[in-house]
């Protein structure tokens, strides 16, 4: 069992930047990837970032290639989302999930999923 808390949402302008946390506890959080998908109002799940269980495969959506950084430190159980020139349309419920070993785009092949955490991005 892994469980995951989001934290590091807020309020900011547009341009702006933000760093997400999912923090872990549990099971050996090392063996697994980890992703990020976000939610807006009325809108369905979307996968935003994903990195391997070593660190050595990440994977972006379109939308956020060159302005997201996801990384981890496994020695401190926790994965980041770095958020550089957040756009009102990056508005949105963040969560962070976890699977074995490999990263994935849908979210439905992620066993652990947090709270969420809110960004909310203001033009």
């Amino acid at each position: 069992q892994v469980q995951l808390v989001e934290s590091g949402g807020g309020l900011v302008q547009a341009g702006g930047s933000l760093r997400l946390s999912c923090a872990a506890s549990g099971r050996t959080f090392g063996s697994y990837a980890t992703g990020w998908f976000r939610q807006a109002p009325g809108k369905e799940r979307k996968f935003v970032a994903s990195i391997n269980w070593n660190g050595a495969g990440t994977n972006y959506a379109d939308a956020v290639k060159g302005r997201f950084t996801i990384s981890r430190d496994n020695a401190k159980n926790t994965v980041y989302l770095q958020m550089n020139s957040l756009q009102p349309e990056d508005t949105a419920v963040y969560s962070c999930a976890a699977r074995a070993l490999i990263g994935s785009m849908n979210g439905d092949d992620y066993a652990y999923w947090g709270q969420g955490t809110q960004v909310t991005v203001s033009s």
